[in-house]
């Protein structure tokens, strides 16, 4: 089947794809529903789990092949302390203990508060998890998924040809030249068939 079946097709049906692949994904799937679970606010799981089980599917890899965790954003501005949020990883640490994959647990109205200790520049406090996403360093990065009453909501600031065209485009709004170069790299290792936009 053509990896690149789904390539510069309407978002409605890049949308349907998406959630037919993630629904399909035993791992990241049950990480969904497990979040949606937790009921942490405005919270969503993105990047890595999401756009690595799109191209593991599209390139017949099997669940879980190189994701080395599961991202759980949510936003809380109520409190931004590290032991607010150290209080949240904890309860989540436990709740997520059955899956295969680790669940790395953050509260993104705290990020502006370390972001410049760990990346190049620096971020805004962020109004929400969504808002996070257009800062990420790649724009193929910038995805997340939240499952509510009314079905699953996929945000995507950059949109979802990126994914599923097997290519990781850089986020030129933000001086992250190193950060994409790094993450590229990585992503190029586990799946060849990508191409990285310098």
């Amino acid at each position: 089947m053509d990896p690149l079946r789904f390539a510069g097709r309407d978002p409605d049906v890049q949308r349907a794809a998406l959630e037919d692949i993630l629904r399909a994904d035993a791992i990241v799937w049950r990480a969904i529903e497990l979040a949606r679970d937790l009921d942490l606010p405005d919270w969503m799981i993105v990047s890595g789990a999401i756009y690595n089980s799109v191209w593991n599917n599209l390139t017949g890899r099997p669940s879980g092949y190189g994701i080395k965790d599961i991202d759980l954003f949510y936003h809380d501005a109520s409190d931004l302390s590290w032991d607010a949020e150290d209080v949240v990883i904890q309860r989540g640490a436990a709740y997520f203990a059955g899956l295969p994959l680790p669940v790395e647990i953050r509260n993104q109205a705290r990020v502006h508060l370390w972001y410049a200790q760990r990346f190049e520049g620096s971020v805004p406090a962020f109004r929400s998890s969504a808002h996070s996403l257009a800062h990420f360093a790649s724009e193929t990065h910038a995805v997340g998924v939240h499952l509510g009453e009314r079905g699953l909501t996929v945000t995507a600031p950059f949109g979802l040809d990126h994914i599923f065209a097997l290519r990781m485009v850089p986020n030129r709004n933000h001086n992250n030249r190193i950060t994409h170069a790094e993450k590229a790299l990585r992503a190029k290792a586990n799946w060849p068939e990508i191409t990285i936009v310098d």
